[in-house]
This record gives C-alpha cells, sequence and structure tokens, in this order.
C-alpha cells in the first residue's frame, strides 16, 4: 500500500481483512487455550462447563493443580536450567563468533560461516539424532580404551545443554553481528587514541554500543531453549523438560492443567517480550 496515492474502497477494505484474520489465525488458538485453563471440566478442550481456578491451585488427587503438581514443577524447573545455561554459554560464544566473523582479514571466513548455519538448516530430529549418536560412540571409546565412563556423553541435562547450544548460538552470532555491522569502528579508534587500552576499547564502547542487542539475542535464547522439542526429544534423560513432559501428557491423555501450564507460558513470555522490548529501546 502507498500512502502517498489514493486507494480504492474494495482495496482498503480487502486489505483491512487480511490483516484482520491473519491476527486471528496467529492468536486465536492461544486465545482458546487461556479461556480453557479456566473450564471446570475434566477435559482440556470444549465445551465451556463454568469457570474454575483449581487447574492453578487445586490439590485434589483427580484436581491436581499446577502449583500443587510436582511432576510439571519439576520438568519447568528443569526447562529454566537447561535454558539459563544454554543461554550463557551461546550468549558468550555467540558473541564472541560475531567479533571474529566482523574481521576483515580472516583465513576460511566463508566456510567456516556456512559451517556455522548449517544447524540452522538441519531438521532439529536430524541434529538430535547425530548428537545422540555421536556422543554415545565417544562414549563408548573412552569407556573401552581407557575405562571411564563420561557422564557428560549420556543423555541427560548436560547432553540437552550441548545439543541446544549447537545451533542456538548461531542464532545469538547473527543477532549480534546484524548490530555490530552498524558500529563505528572510529569510536573506538578515538578511545585509543585518548589512551584506552583494546580491551577497555571494547568494555567501555563496542559493548556498551551492542548491549540491546545482546540483552536481546540472550532473551531469544532462552525462549528457544525453554521450548525446543526435537532437539531435545533424543538428548533428554530420567529429568524430562517442559515441552517433553506436556508431550507425553497430551498423548496419554491429560487434564486441563495443561492448559494451565500454557496461560502461565503465554503471559510470562509475552511480559519479559514487551519489557525486552521497552529497554532495548530505552538504551538505543
Amino acid at each position: 500500500m502507498i500512502r502517498s496515492l489514493p486507494n480504492q474502497p474494495a482495496y482498503i477494505a480487502g486489505y483491512r481483512l487480511y490483516i484482520g484474520l491473519y491476527f486471528a489465525f496467529l492468536f486465536a488458538p492461544l486465545l482458546v487455550t487461556c479461556v480453557l485453563a479456566f473450564n471446570d471440566s475434566q477435559f482440556p478442550a470444549l465445551p465451556w462447563k463454568g469457570f474454575t481456578l483449581e487447574w492453578f491451585t487445586g490439590a485434589l488427587p483427580h484436581r491436581m493443580g499446577i502449583f500443587h503438581d510436582r511432576v510439571n514443577l519439576d520438568s519447568i524447573w528443569a526447562s529454566v536450567q537447561v535454558a539459563f545455561w544454554v543461554t550463557l554459554l551461546s550468549t558468550a560464544v555467540g558473541v564472541c563468533a560475531a567479533f571474529l566473523f566482523e574481521q576483515e582479514h580472516f583465513p576460511l571466513k566463508g566456510l567456516l560461516y556456512f559451517l556455522m548455519l548449517a544447524p540452522l538448516v538441519i531438521p532439529g530430529v536430524i541434529l538430535g539424532i547425530s548428537i545422540l549418536l555421536f556422543a554415545n560412540s565417544l562414549g563408548l571409546f573412552v569407556e573401552n580404551r581407557w575405562g571411564i565412563d563420561v557422564g557428560l556423553l549420556r543423555p541427560g541435562f548436560w547432553l540437552v545443554v550441548l545439543g541446544q547450544f549447537s545451533f542456538i548460538a548461531t542464532l545469538v552470532t547473527l543477532i549480534v553481528s546484524a548490530r555490530l555491522r552498524k558500529f563505528d569502528r572510529t569510536l573506538e579508534e578515538a578511545a585509543m587514541n585518548l589512551g584506552a587500552g583494546r580491551l577497555a576499547a571494547i568494555w567501555f564502547i563496542t559493548l556498551r554500543f551492542l548491549r540491546p542487542a545482546i540483552v536481546g539475542a540472550a532473551a531469544v535464547a532462552f525462549l528457544m531453549s525453554f521450548e525446543n522439542f526435537n532437539t531435545t526429544l533424543f538428548l533428554v534423560g530420567s529429568e524430562t523438560t517442559l515441552p517433553i513432559n506436556l508431550y507425553l501428557q497430551v498423548r496419554d491423555g491429560s487434564t486441563p492443567v495443561i492448559n494451565a501450564i500454557s496461560f502461565l507460558l503465554i503471559v510470562g513470555t509475552s511480559t519479559a517480550a514487551v519489557a525486552n522490548l521497552y529497554f532495548s529501546r530505552r538504551q538505543v
């Protein structure tokens, strides 16, 4: 739509209809899930049978709310722990990689950049299976050769962290690199001409300029790790993350407590996204 030119009423009506249908398609399922979190029914679906908070606060055997559901709470805590370490590692490595790939003279830069992007185009299922087979093969080799049992190479918490880190670090790199390309290098040169060292110039000038991108990339990394399913499914051990736990509950049949969990996640992630957008704009 060209704002400076007049548009036909039919075009404007069609444009508005398209926008309305687009956002309805995006948000209608989320709205239905949020409403059903308060449905007084034993099934996580319609029809509506009345309003209740028991799927949040209930402590009865047949109505166990999320705040008393130890299995779901443990899976949420496991997802938070995994997301924390993935975010920490991905942010640290991604920022360093962004600096590395923005160097003008960097041997094999094109090849390494292509290899860095490869995990993003490989399906998560294939990535999870590949990491699992590699870890098992390496673990068996080390155990047979030196008699050492490496717990890190068995399905479990740290293998999930490494599996998610393998592709989330790439996203952090791309986000930080996009902002780093806008950086004026003469600011660093001016700081060093005034007596600052190389590390001091990076710390006080470059990283301060990159702060909004780093914070945004960390937020994206945390959310992607928290909700990851495809890769995690093959690497998880006895401590299941929330997406895996929800999948098992939906497959075997569950109560509206899964809607209550979804409601809390929707509200939490939306609040975090709005807060991140607000503070990022203030820092720009």
